[in-house]
């Protein structure tokens, strides 16, 4: 089962029905006892970093968030799912991130080398390069294109756990993975059959207590 983190956060149903697109039974649930007994848990979202952060701890999720992290369960942050799992973000001075990864989330800067303006917040598809190829990517080819919608992006302090990057003025960090813990800046969701994949990748990775 996978469990997909309900905390008020929108575009959640397009990732529900990417789930079971594939075959995969999906909950949408802020229950404690539903996600620790998951095989899978996504953390979703779109929105702002600090109206994420007030709702995640108003319904006591973030200890249920970090003891998944910590289970080995493989788990898998998108869009604004993965900035959360940061320190802190420019978009929420002062709001404390869920600090489960090392960096934080800066703006994207709009200021070409040219003076002209950059479109911010980006929406579109780009693609893909892999420094550090992870398990989310077997079988997607670099280049492969993705669909962004953001204005804030991951700046790393381990470019180790970086497995994926895209440019738009200056290199993003599109995924990372640590141990059990994935994210993308990018929506597998919306992605068409390129995402489909990289879900499809992610739902077939096993740990924890869960693990066959």
């Amino acid at each position: 089962m996978v469990a997909i983190i309900d905390y008020g956060a929108g575009n959640i149903k397009s990732v529900e029905n990417a789930v079971r697109s594939l075959g995969a039974e999906a909950v949408l649930t802020k229950d404690k006892d539903v996600i620790l007994s998951a095989d899978h848990v996504i953390l979703p979202g779109v929105g702002a970093f600090g109206e994420a952060m007030k709702r995640i701890r108003e319904n006591g999720l973030e200890d249920v968030i970090r003891e998944v992290a910590g289970s080995g369960v493989p788990f898998l942050g998108i869009c604004l799912g993965l900035q959360l799992l940061f320190a802190e973000s420019e978009e929420s001075p002062g709001v404390r991130g869920l600090h489960i990864l090392p960096g934080r989330i800066r703006r994207i800067p709009d200021l070409l080398p040219d003076g002209t303006r950059l479109k911010i917040p980006q929406i579109g598809w780009n693609d893909l390069s892999y420094p550090n190829k992870g398990r989310l990517f077997e079988d997607v080819p670099e280049h492969s294109y993705v669909y962004f919608v953001h204005s804030y992006y991951l700046d790393c302090d381990d470019p180790s756990i970086v497995t994926a990057t895209t440019e738009y003025n200056v290199t993003i960090g599109a995924s990372v993975e640590k141990g059990n813990v994935f994210a993308c800046q990018f929506h597998p969701e919306k992605s068409e059959r390129c995402g489909l994949k990289i879900l499809e990748n992610f739902l077939k990775i096993k740990g924890g207590a869960h693990a066959d």
